[in-house]
């Protein structure tokens, strides 16, 4: 049975004294990396770079959760990253791993018995060991060819037994790690979409020329029309403004809604274009990410963006309904 409570429980405190407690741990496994720790971690990157093999992760309970998730960052951010229970390794799961493989294992004591056999057939066909742990004279720390030995920080639990600060501090290395190796191979948000074709995700990473709206579906009226006739173009496109173009067919500027606003007192529908247009308009390329043209709405308050070519005519235009349809805003 447990101890009767000394005082009343509150969930917000609770979960305030969880954050306090794992972020100091954060700041411990910080001022690490910016001492001692510094060196293998660079060692590290380095062995994973040169390895033409995978990044073999293993763990047991919940670092072996938490090495599933880093084996599925590396994987996503260009390093090839394979989870090995360590429980099934010995019963077959060890043909998984390769002599030019990295093996990376975590546990916190670095005593787990079920890392034994994958620790020895990793030492059997010399097959680089790099270690996260928080004892270095562990089995695992000793067996390293990389120790990132991580600062024994305390637990969230108040009992402190549950892996709490230790997996959050675990979880962020392997982060470092895959941010690391995504800088040093120049890895790009085009290489990143081809590992993240769906969900939201996937549909940020898509091009503004995979949504925009081309030929006949552009707005488009030409210097020296007048008024009447733009209005006609903007009400028949739908899309709130007409792009102006000039006689060698280059964009001269735009006509929204906030310039028929401005206009609205002075004869507009017999004024002339040029007289009404904003001049320069925001104009973006077709190889502009859709996530990016989402922040470019949002921060510009227009509902509709110009997609232009390198010698200056529009070619497109995007409207945010459209970045709603494919699910990035």
């Amino acid at each position: 049975m447990s101890a009767a409570r000394t005082a009343p429980f509150d969930a917000l405190t609770a979960a305030l004294n969880t954050i306090d407690v794992e972020r100091r741990g954060l700041d411990q496994l910080s001022e690490a990396l910016s001492n001692g720790l510094g060196g293998p971690f660079r060692a590290a990157i380095e062995r994973i770079r040169t390895a033409t093999g995978r990044v073999i992760v293993t763990g047991m309970g919940k670092s072996g959760h938490v090495g599933r998730k880093i084996a599925a960052t590396l994987s996503s951010t260009g390093t090839t990253a394979y989870f090995v229970h360590p429980s099934e390794a010995s019963h077959g799961d060890l043909g998984a791993i390769q002599t030019d493989d990295v093996v990376l294992a975590l546990s916190w004591s670095g005593d787990t018995a079920e890392l034994g056999a994958i620790l020895t057939y990793a030492k059997r066909f010399s097959i680089p060991i790099i270690a996260i742990t928080s004892n270095a004279d562990s089995e695992l720390g000793r067996a390293a060819d990389v120790g990132l030995i991580l600062p024994k920080a305390q637990e969230a639990c108040p009992n402190g037994l549950a892996p709490t600060t230790s997996t959050t501090m675990q979880l962020v290395m392997g982060d470092a790690l895959a941010i690391a190796l995504i800088e040093s191979r120049g890895f790009s948000s085009q290489d990143f979409k081809v590992f993240h074709p769906g969900g939201r995700l996937g549909a940020q990473l898509r091009f503004v020329r995979d949504v925009m709206h081309t030929g006949d579906r552009l707005p488009q009226v030409t210097m020296g029309t007048n008024m009447a006739e733009a209005l006609v173009e903007m009400s028949a496109k739908g899309f709130g403004c007409v792009l102006v173009a000039n006689a060698d067919g280059t964009l001269a500027g735009i006509i929204t809604d906030g310039d028929l606003r401005r206009h609205m007192t002075n004869n507009l529908p017999a004024q002339r274009v040029e007289d009404v247009m904003t001049r320069a308009p925001k104009v973006i390329s077709p190889d502009t990410l859709a996530g990016e043209a989402v922040q470019i709405v949002e921060h510009t308050k227009v509902g509709a963006l110009i997609v232009g070519d390198d010698a200056g005519h529009a070619v497109g235009i995007v409207h945010i309904l459209d970045l709603l349809r494919t699910g990035t805003a």
